[in-house]
């Protein structure tokens, strides 16, 4: 093979509100940790076995602004990006790493006001329309204006 593939896949929760860090020129950085659970029953003891694995997602510049505007701690997230190791010193001179998700794509899961485990104020009724699918926001393009839609559930096919 002459490429190499470096890519993660995440759905999970938030385990805290996104923590931003700004800099000089406008950049700035986003960052949150991300819980995955894995449950399985064990075949030995046939008890129900929950795993969580920890996460901290690294999001950049718009995108870091739009997160920290609509993810709050719970909220379910897919998460799409690539690994980063990261190498550092502590204050005893330690070498130490850090291994972060690069976010370069994501899509906010929870659905408007249920963020934080609450419920909407009211419960949906079957006469209401459907929320709208949520679009993937990527980091790597510009973002693209919104298209006009043209809504024909009103119109009649009768013509009188």
């Amino acid at each position: 093979m002459a490429g190499t593939i470096n890519k993660v896949i995440l759905i999970g929760h938030t385990g805290d509100d996104v923590k931003m860090n700004y800099f000089e020129g406008g950049n700035c950085i986003g960052r949150f940790p991300l819980a995955t659970n894995e449950e399985y029953v064990n075949r030995t003891t046939g008890e129900r076995v929950s795993n969580t694995e920890w996460h901290n997602i690294v999001v950049r510049n718009k995108a870091a602004e739009i997160c920290e505007k609509y993810l709050k701690k719970g909220d379910k997230v897919y998460v799409e990006g690539r690994l980063k190791t990261r190498k550092w010193t502590d204050d005893k001179g330690m070498d130490r790493y850090s291994t972060e998700i690069q976010c370069q794509e994501f899509t906010f899961l929870t659905p408007k006001g249920e963020s934080q485990g609450q419920q909407p104020q009211q419960p949906r009724q079957a006469a209401q329309p459907a929320q709208p699918k949520a679009q993937p926001y990527n980091t790597n393009q510009p973002s693209q204006p919104a298209q006009p839609t043209t809504d024909t559930s009103d119109v009649d096919d009768l013509p009188f």
